[in-house]
């Protein structure tokens, strides 16, 4: 019987994965066929970029025009984005397998349809407006005919190239280990060896100090697989981070970037400001957003992401738009969905720039970061497409002991945040599950009374389609070992994300709900309230016909989650849509200490008789 079940299970995690991966699921760049692609130049067609060199007036991101004229236009026609320029079998790997050596080894950073030009079709000739990031190196733009599947190279562009492709750019806050620690991670060309990297900060009225930054990167072999290690790979530049200490709380601080090269002289990138943390327990306003699978998308309406993250931009520009009232936030898995497709890294840590820089952009693991067969992930898909956590584990900055466990916990002024790696076994008796518990235990509910558990799939709760058709509402083993820790501890929310939709449970326990309220619960704990915010940007997720009474709220659509802590008593939790910021589902938590404290079903502290 235990083995029927075993392999019960086994097909219906492949079922899921599978469901996961093929709902409109595929990287973009993934449908290029870059090996069959064929050489045709064509003497009266012509591709050319401008303007030559970009970022003159030191910005990270500009457009440029791509004029072409190809005097036999066709609808499957396309422009792919090169990066290193020269894009030709030089760059094919020792291990590329193959018994007529491709033209070409290495997928473009992104690509678009030449008819998107509405006078291409008519007469061959078309400007295309791109938006390029600083990605350490020049670009050249190719013209291809016979669509994605069977392309054949027509022309290639002059270079364009940023005036320092150098330079540090795209800076990401995280929370460090102590409360009174901000760590800042960017990206630059500098290796050790070329320049000294640091980042100056001051606080105002004092004078600047100066800290030290760690340089790491990763190379073509610490990826698992394809596409990273092939057509998908390219080199992901340096990666630094310095960690600012002793901040004093709740205070605005300067900073900036930089790096002295070999003759004294440095390279600074922009200045950027953030507000240091509150200390633990401290009674002030204090906003965090949360939301998973968000990706990224393109400003200049390539075809590259349309249909695979439709969402991204709404949620970015919502976010930034209010930045002014959010103080942290996180992004609990898949993150970029570069699957494989290294450069799409950069891509989306420019694009969350404006809110990374400002405030903390905690991440979580999820299965587009980690899973990968026989690397160690406790699911077997291919979803990392080869990158087997590295990318992500190395871009971003996170508190954990070993960033290859991508388990934490972050404290914020009155949230306790415990964060756990679904990718990783979290069942009774592992490695995870006692971090999980001392997490939860040990937290002063008296400082910091709302505690808060993020995973990336769906540990908790949830009518998701797929789950709907094994019937658990859940992912496989996923609340059996951690609800007894969650109705012990009295977590406050659960939040996941790997399902594209928005819901929200009652306060629940073993699948029955503690509480008929919808809208205010107050007085003692009585369950944990489960929420899905897995629909910040990637294809939607469709609803189980079926809806369990315990099932109060579904959105089919993109938005997100803000929690407000007024005081130790108050807590606001609204959803919001990334079309429009409008709040379409909320709730209210008033809870006192003495409520905290209070026995409830299976969290019940030991008494005696004796007095």
């Amino acid at each position: 019987m235990a083995r029927n079940f075993l392999l019960v299970l086994l097909w219906f995690i492949v079922q899921v994965s599978s469901s996961h991966e093929n709902g409109r699921g595929d990287q973009a760049l993934s449908q290029i066929d870059i090996y069959a692609i064929n050489l045709a130049q064509h003497h009266s067609a012509f591709i050319h970029v401008s303007p030559l060199v970009l970022g003159s007036q030191g910005q990270d991101t500009e457009w440029v025009n791509v004029v072409i004229s190809n005097p036999e236009p066709s609808s499957d026609d396309w422009v792919g984005v090169f990066s290193p320029a020269k894009f030709d079998s030089s760059s094919c790997a020792p291990t590329d397998d193959k018994e007529i050596a491709p033209f070409i080894c290495s997928a473009p950073v992104k690509y678009m349809y030449a008819k998107s030009s509405p006078d291409y079709m008519k007469t061959g000739n078309a400007v295309l407006k791109f938006m390029l990031i600083n990605q350490r190196a020049d670009f050249s733009f190719a013209l291809f005919t016979g669509g994605l599947s069977n392309p054949t190279l027509v022309s290639v562009s002059n270079h364009v190239s940023f005036i320092n492709p150098k330079a540090p750019v795209y800076p990401r806050l995280a929370l460090g280990k102590k409360w009174d620690e901000m760590t800042v991670t960017w990206t630059s060309g500098y290796n050790i060896g070329e320049a000294v990297p640091f980042v100056e900060w001051s606080r105002k009225g004092t004078r600047s100090r100066r800290s030290p930054a760690g340089t790491l990167t990763f190379t073509r072999n610490s990826m698992c697989g394809a596409p990273a290690r092939t057509v998908g790979w390219r080199d992901p530049g340096f990666i630094h981070t310095a960690s600012l200490k002793d901040l004093w709380p709740n205070l605005k601080y300067t900073y900036r970037m930089g790096h002295e090269l070999m003759n004294g002289s440095i390279v600074w990138s922009k200045n950027f400001t953030f507000k240091s943390s509150p200390y633990p327990g401290q009674d002030s306003l204090q906003r965090v957003i949360i939301f998973g699978d968000m990706g990224k998308g393109e400003r200049d309406g390539s075809n590259e992401y349309n249909d695979y993250q439709p969402g991204s931009l709404n949620t970015t520009d919502q976010l930034i738009k209010d930045l002014k009232n959010i103080d942290i936030v996180f992004h609990i898995g898949d993150i970029t969905y570069a699957n494989g497709y290294i450069s799409q890294w950069d891509q989306f840590t420019a694009q969350v720039e404006p809110i990374a820089s400002t405030v903390p952009y905690m991440v979580a693991s999820g299965n587009h970061e980690r899973d990968w067969p026989d690397s160690g992930s406790f699911y077997g898909g291919k979803d990392s497409g080869g990158e087997c956590g590295v990318p992500a584990e190395t871009m971003f900055d996170f508190p954990a002991e070993n960033k290859a466990k991508f388990w934490y916990s972050a404290d914020y002024g009155m949230f306790r945040f415990c964060v756990a790696d679904t990718e990783h076994d979290w069942r009774e008796g592992s490695e995870q599950y006692q971090f999980i518990e001392r997490c939860l235990a040990s937290v002063d509910r008296r400082a910091q009374p709302w505690l808060i558990f993020i995973a990336h799939r769906v540990l908790g709760y949830s009518t998701n389609d797929w789950y709907g058709q094994e019937g658990s509402f859940e992912e496989p083993m996923g609340r059996e070992s951690l609800q007894k820790l969650w109705q012990k501890y009295k977590v406050d929310i659960a939040f996941y994300g790997h399902v594209h939709n928005y819901e929200r449970t009652c306060p629940i326990y073993q699948n029955q709900c503690m509480d008929n309220e919808k809208s205010h619960y107050s007085g003692a704990f009585k369950g944990t309230i489960h929420v899905v915010v897995g629909g910040a940007g990637s294809h939607l997720s469709s609803f189980s016909s079926l809806k369990p009474k315990w099932s109060i709220f579904r959105d089919y659509d993109y938005g997100f989650v803000k929690l407000t802590a007024f005081d130790h008593s108050s807590l606001l939790f609204e959803y919001k849509k990334s079309s429009n910021e409008a709040v379409h589902d909320s709730f209210t938590i008033f809870r006192e200490y003495r409520d905290v404290l209070a026995c409830v079903r299976d969290s019940c502290e030991p008494t005696t008789l004796a007095s």
